[in-house]
């Protein structure tokens, strides 16, 4: 059985910013799938990270930016939606505050898609979702019914409760926790032979006496 992990960059950041361990975020997204696939699937042949770039804080820009290039180099496919900025209205009846607020756009449809395109590529026998976002039942079940042979598993990032409506739809249902992530840990330099290494943003770097999972005993 042939895996491929498909994730909603959002929803896992958001999960994991709420462990309150910013190292947890130098997460390599490829070792992380092959975990995810482990007992499901014999191999993994594609990861896919749908995100975006947010405007005005660039020092978090520059490590999203950073993030991605080392992703790439684990061999996970990056793909990019876009933000805009919307005029939001004060709720209060006697206040005529407007203001704008930027919002993500494209990461459920680039997720959709890649998911989709993957199945007509024939990439995968079982599609693993990373998300808890209902948006995606409708990709589950647009491939229930063209591509009745693939499976799809919906898996829950860390401290998220799993969507009932993608349950209920896939083929089974995986829940990751903090020791998960910790264990997929990036190095504090990411190398590829011929490639332009990554350094870590040292707003990654891990807590003292904390011991990357190469180096912890066996």
């Amino acid at each position: 059985m042939r895996g491929a992990v498909y994730y909603d960059g959002f929803n896992l950041y958001h999960a994991i910013d709420d462990l309150n361990a910013p190292h947890l975020k130098w997460c390599n997204l490829w070792k992380l799938g092959e975990l995810i696939c482990r007992g499901h699937a014999r191999t993994l042949g594609k990861a896919v990270f749908c995100s975006a770039y947010f405007p005005g804080d660039h020092g978090k820009k520059i490590r999203h930016e950073r993030y991605v290039e080392a992703l790439t180099l684990t061999g996970v496919e990056t793909i990019l939606g876009h933000t805009t900025r919307e005029p939001q209205q004060c709720p209060k009846p006697d206040c005529s505050h407007v203001w704008d607020i930027v919002r993500e756009k494209a990461t459920d449809i680039n997720l959709a898609l890649a998911i989709f395109a993957g199945a007509m590529d024939d990439l995968y026998d079982i599609a693993f979702v990373v998300t808890a976002d209902t948006d995606q039942v409708a990709t589950f079940q647009a491939i229930r019914a063209r591509f009745p042979a693939k499976k799809l598993f919906s898996v829950t990032p860390p401290a998220r409760h799993p969507s009932k409506h993608l349950r209920d739809l896939a083929d089974g249902v995986v829940r990751l926790n903090d020791d998960h992530i910790d264990q997929c840990v990036l190095p504090g330099l990411v190398q590829r032979e011929g490639k332009r290494s990554v350094m870590r943003p040292k707003e990654y770097d891990p807590p003292p006496g904390w011991v990357h999972p190469d180096h912890r005993r066996r």
